[in-house]
């Protein structure tokens, strides 16, 4: 569903009661969503033809979760309808001046007659067993207790993010906590990482615009939320969806476990005192999440350290988010040593790095040329690839664009580049599960030659005597044991993890008890990425194709 269209999924109250017996009619399993087939059976009493059933679950699917939750069930009722009246169904639709709320529920052949049978068997159940009820649990529940889920097979998960976390449990996470990668690369997963919604993250030196970027997409201020031209934001602040408006400190927020930054408290309560989650009602926040940080320090500042290990927390996040939005202003086009080893944590994300020239209508248009040249070449020298990266320009804020300094192209390529970002930022609902997905097969990947390195180091160990110089050795000459376990298994350099990073997590450990290489886990990883994830892609497609 498209960001901000609040009236999509909604209905009067007497519809909401027919859509809700009808909802809890095709729900064969009593969890709150209508799969696959579900849908294929219920669907199929509105006799649209197949073409118009694909588009249906399509467009209420965006996301691509596999099944619909109730408003998105509603959202699909809404459109069978306007399909039994000859409307096309497309996207389209979304953003035309469809009245979604009081269209009338479609026409369902024999679905009462159904239903009323269905009361009358439930009736006559009840009575035989004196009126004792039996309480269904959630297979959801069961996935994750230790004793079934094992048994669990794929035919019962119902979502492909669920059967990401069946996966996880059963096949990755016995490789990183053997191999201890919750130490070096990344804090175990937990539900809420699975569940959490997409996240926007933006970096930039202070006073580049990224509090008023998140306030012009919400047209509103957010708890906590302050700006001006010193360094005003000095923590990191996340803006997420909640009842009422208000602000969780951090140290409280990294401890509930519905909140997906439990992996915060690795840097200590230095960092999550300067850590918050602000929250309040909004269509935009139901559907992402945004990170706004701390200004990148520069010149003399810089030298001043922080109390807690700012790349370490922005390559956190940096794996946790959708996108990542590098701000610039055209007075502030030099990238500080902080804001390089700010840009160089983001290595293994390119894919989600865009960069906004923001307030660019404060320059003219000669001016802006060579703004737009000189920040070219600065991210040039920084992220050292031979592709040219995406650049927005434009003006972010609430006023109107300053046409005196731009001219009439300049406010009309402002408008086009804003378009052109709002466009990108809109498909990130729709492309978070492709998303999850990717992150999910990064990480499985990066777990395996994780368990490489640590097994080559391990059987590198002498025996009896001399552990002591030996470790000592392979950590000083870690490059060169890289090396080895590249060509020993044939993996790609890209893939391995930095050597001075890695080195300085290896000080602290005793090589002797690592453990050995176990291949069946090894395999099992394998397994996952070459059967198991392109089966669960294939389950959970369109039930119409």
């Amino acid at each position: 569903m498209e960001i901000g269209t609040g009236r999509i999924g909604s209905c009067s109250k007497e519809h909401q009661k027919i859509y809700q017996e009808w909802f809890n009619f095709a729900d064969s399993d009593n969890d709150g969503r209508i799969t696959g087939n579900d849908a294929i059976k219920f669907f199929g009493m509105s006799n649209l033809s197949r073409p118009d059933l694909k588009q249906v679950w399509a467009t209420a699917d965006s996301k691509r979760q596999g099944f619909l939750g109730f408003k998105e069930f509603v959202f699909a009722m809404q459109l069978v309808s306007l399909a039994q009246e000859g409307h096309q169904i497309s996207h389209d639709l979304l953003n035309g001046d469809v009245d979604f709320e009081n269209i009338k529920p479609p026409v369902m052949e024999g679905l009462d007659a159904l239903i009323m049978r269905k009361k009358q068997s439930s009736k006559s159940s009840s009575l035989e067993s004196n009126g004792s009820s039996s309480n269904q649990t959630s297979p959801a529940s069961q996935w994750f207790s230790s004793k079934s889920s094992k048994k669990i097979s794929l035919s019962s998960v119902t979502s492909i993010i669920d059967g990401l976390k069946r996966l996880y449990l059963q096949k990755l996470k016995p490789l990183e906590v053997t191999y201890h990668f919750n130490d070096f690369v990344s804090p175990l997963l937990t539900n809420s990482d699975f569940d959490a919604k997409p996240m926007v993250m933006l970096l930039g030196q202070y006073s580049t615009g990224k509090t008023t970027f998140i306030k012009h997409l919400l047209k509103t201020s957010y708890p906590g939320a302050h700006i001006g031209p010193e360094p005003t934001t000095d923590r990191f602040v996340v803006v997420m969806s909640g009842t009422d408006e208000r602000s969780v400190p951090g140290n409280t927020i990294a401890v509930q476990a519905d909140m997906p930054f439990s992996g915060l408290t690795t840097f200590g309560t230095a960092f999550l005192s300067k850590f918050e989650c602000s929250q309040m009602p909004h269509p935009l926040l139901e559907h992402v999440t945004f990170v706004d940080t701390p200004g990148v320090l520069s010149g003399e500042k810089q030298r001043t350290q922080r109390a807690y290990d700012f790349t370490g927390v922005t390559s956190w996040f940096a794996a946790k988010c959708d996108l990542i939005l590098l701000l610039f202003d055209p007075h502030k086009l030099d990238v500080s040593d902080e804001f390089k080893r700010v840009i160089y944590s983001l290595r293994g994300h390119d894919d989600k790095i865009r960069v906004v020239l923001n307030k660019a209508d404060q320059v003219d248009t000669q001016q802006l040329m060579r703004v737009y040249g000189a920040l070219m070449w600065s991210l040039g020298k920084v992220l050292n690839t031979p592709e040219v990266v995406r650049v927005y320009i434009g003006s972010f804020n609430d006023k109107p664009v300053n046409e005196a300094a731009t001219g009439p192209i300049g406010k009309e390529l402002f408008e086009k580049e804003q378009e052109d970002l709002l466009s990108d930022l809109k498909d990130i609902p729709k492309k978070a599960c492709d998303r999850r997905i990717n992150e999910f097969v990064k990480r499985a990947r990066a777990a395996k030659i994780h368990a490489y390195i640590i097994a080559h180091l391990k059987k590198e160990m002498p025996s009896m005597i001399g552990k002591a110089k030996t470790q000592q050795r392979l950590i000083d000459n870690l490059e060169g044991e890289f090396g080895k376990v590249q060509r020993d298994h044939h993996l790609p350099p890209g893939d391995f993890p930095n050597v001075e990073h890695f080195k300085e997590i290896l000080s602290g450990y005793n090589f002797d008890k690592f453990e050995k290489l176990k291949p069946k886990m090894i395999q099992a990883v394998d397994d996952m990425l070459g059967y198991d994830i392109p089966e669960l892609l294939k389950t959970f497609r369109n039930p119409y194709d």
